[in-house]
């Protein structure tokens, strides 16, 4: 690694050392690290190809209108059950324990936060792991989804189970939204990781920051890396490795 690269690592223990109310933003950059594809690189879902463009098999028009599909691309591509939290997961959650980290805010729909041993994590866009019935709205959990065969079906009532994640065309979670703008607004520390932040309403969350130090950590540039104290473009896990909490 470079001295420059060595020298920020410093400059972000520093920071880290002298906050008391961190939060962290996460995006698929931070799960790429334990094998999960991101959307946007050039390995990323957007680049394979298939029958329909990702985002339009991602939409709520999509699931409605051709549920077969819909879940033969979902479990296919979406439940990554047997990845496993990378150094950056178990940072954040290390972090978290000893009381630096409020909370993390996150895009992934994964849980590999809470694998880690993240409690406190905002899932903006949903998670795999929850799946409710739409007529009677029983829960089921990821392993129910991806051991079912086509449609996956409530077996109480034999309505639909739809995952619990936001698609494309659906609203944030209000209560979701709010909470993360809590912790944003009363936090001394904002650290930006594994996102290209061109996903809103998501990315417009990081405007409520009016803390101390603002910290982007991401393998390319970002539109806001011109108003960060920091900017770290490299892994995000390879980084917080680095870090001693």
């Amino acid at each position: 690694m470079t001295d420059s690269y060595s020298n920020k690592t410093k400059l972000l223990q520093k920071m880290i050392d002298e906050s008391k109310s961190m939060v962290f933003f996460g995006g698929a950059g931070v799960s790429t690290e334990s094998g999960i594809p991101d959307f946007r690189s050039v390995d990323g879902l957007y680049n394979q190809k298939y029958d329909y463009p990702p985002e339009e098999m991602l939409s709520h028009t999509f699931y409605v209108n051709k549920p077969e599909e819909f879940f033969k691309f979902y479990k296919d591509k979406m439940l990554a059950l047997d990845i496993k939290p990378n150094a950056a997961h178990k940072k954040l959650a290390e972090l978290e324990s000893k009381g630096k980290l409020s909370c993390i805010i996150t895009q992934n729909i994964d849980g590999l936060h809470q694998a880690a041993g993240s409690k406190n994590v905002y899932e903006l866009h949903g998670s795999v792991h929850r799946n409710y019935c739409e007529k009677c709205n029983k829960f089921f959990d990821a392993l129910y989804i991806k051991n079912s065969t086509g449609v996956p079906v409530c077996d109480k009532c034999g309505g639909r189970v739809k995952p619990d994640v936001v698609l494309y065309e659906e609203g944030l979670d209000n209560n979701t939204v709010i909470g993360a703008i809590n912790h944003i607004e009363r936090a001394d520390m904002l650290i930006i990781g594994g996102t290209s932040l061109v996903v809103y309403p998501a990315a417009s969350l990081v405007r409520y920051f009016k803390g101390k130090y603002l910290v982007l950590i991401n393998r390319d540039k970002t539109d806001m890396d011109s108003i960060a104290n920091l900017v770290i473009n490299e892994k995000i896990g390879e980084t917080l490795s680095k870090i001693n909490v």
